[in-house]
């Protein structure tokens, strides 16, 4: 596990913690938004936006990355604009089949859907389009359904995190096997950033000991080659925790995640900037791992120089701490 180093007092318990660089990476390493997973083998499988659902695979989470191609190389059978450009994946083992959860939407847009491919195994032609999980979203909403996370909460129980601006992240209620929303449910507010323009998303929530934390990005994504934001807007990684997984998160300082709160768990340092697109995956030799992407200044700040990171994380003081 990577060290890690202890710092004079600021401001999280009176501690403030140095972060780590991201781990190693070879191979196909350049993407936006990864998911990752494990098959049988333990094989590693990382999923990305772009390329119809980009993936690749490799031995170890360092790689070699290997492309594969495209998850559905026919885009989306969802009718909306952008199913043809398929974001935000996620992937979850449900039962005996791999879940990949995408969004359909178009940038600034509230007119977006949260769709589903299957797949029995991970391999290269083997995933099928299951279209809307009836997430979806317009302008009369008061959500964007983008940035899915299916969310396994025991006894065969699931919610769906997701969310972006507007009024942030929410989560819905999904039936028995996760592949849609429970019959007569809503969606539940759990995070809103009531500052400027609302701007948190891309939630994923994982439980650890007694807690639930639900990890978000706040602050500015993309076209950092173009234009920079002020210093601190940013993408960034924080987080909240409930001991319910619909909601009462709050941050280390108490501060209740519905009114702006959220701690932070990496930011730009270093050479790494603007860190987000994230979510947390147990390996079965590292533990817990927040894997994200990140431009390395060193490197280039466009979008399409954003590199795969990753970090273990260690739990000890009862927040995420890379």
């Amino acid at each position: 596990m990577a060290a890690i180093m202890l710092l004079p007092a600021l401001l999280f318990g009176g501690i403030a913690y140095a972060y780590a660089p991201p781990g190693g990476c070879t191979g196909a390493c350049n993407l936006h938004d990864p998911a990752l997973i494990q098959g049988d083998d333990g094989t590693y499988f990382r999923f990305s936006t772009g390329n119809r659902i980009s993936y690749a695979s490799a031995p170890s989470i360092e790689g070699p990355w290997t492309a594969l191609g495209s998850v559905l190389p026919d885009g989306s059978s969802i009718d909306l604009p952008g199913n043809n450009d398929l974001w935000a994946p996620d992937v979850q083992k449900v039962n005996n089949a791999y879940h990949l959860y995408y969004t359909v939407s178009t940038f600034g847009t509230q007119n977006s859907a949260i769709g589903l491919a299957t797949s029995p195994s991970l391999a290269p032609g083997t995933w099928t389009d299951r279209g809307s999980t009836g997430v979806t979203s317009d302008s009369s909403k008061p959500y964007n359904a983008i940035d899915g996370n299916l969310i396994a909460t025991g006894d065969g129980a699931y919610q769906l995190s997701f969310g972006s601006f507007w009024n942030d992240i929410f989560i819905v209620a999904m039936n028995g096997d996760g592949t849609s929303t429970a019959e007569g449910v809503s969606s539940i507010n759990i995070a809103y950033e009531p500052a400027g323009t609302h701007a948190i998303e891309g939630p994923y929530v994982y439980r650890y000991g007694d807690w639930w934390y639900l990890f978000f990005s706040a602050g500015i994504c993309c076209g950092y080659d173009g234009e920079r934001p002020a210093p601190g807007e940013e993408y960034r990684i924080k987080a909240c925790r409930s001991d319910r997984v619909d909601g009462g998160y709050v941050d280390a300082n108490g501060v209740d995640c519905m009114a702006g709160g959220g701690t932070v768990v990496l930011e730009s340092h270093d050479n790494v900037y603007g860190p987000g697109g994230q979510g947390v995956y147990t390996d079965p030799d590292l533990g817990p791992i927040l894997y994200y992407h990140y431009v390395d200044t060193n490197i280039g700040y466009a979008d399409g120089q954003k590199l795969f990171g990753w970090n273990q994380i260690d739990f000890s003081s009862g927040w995420p701490v890379v």
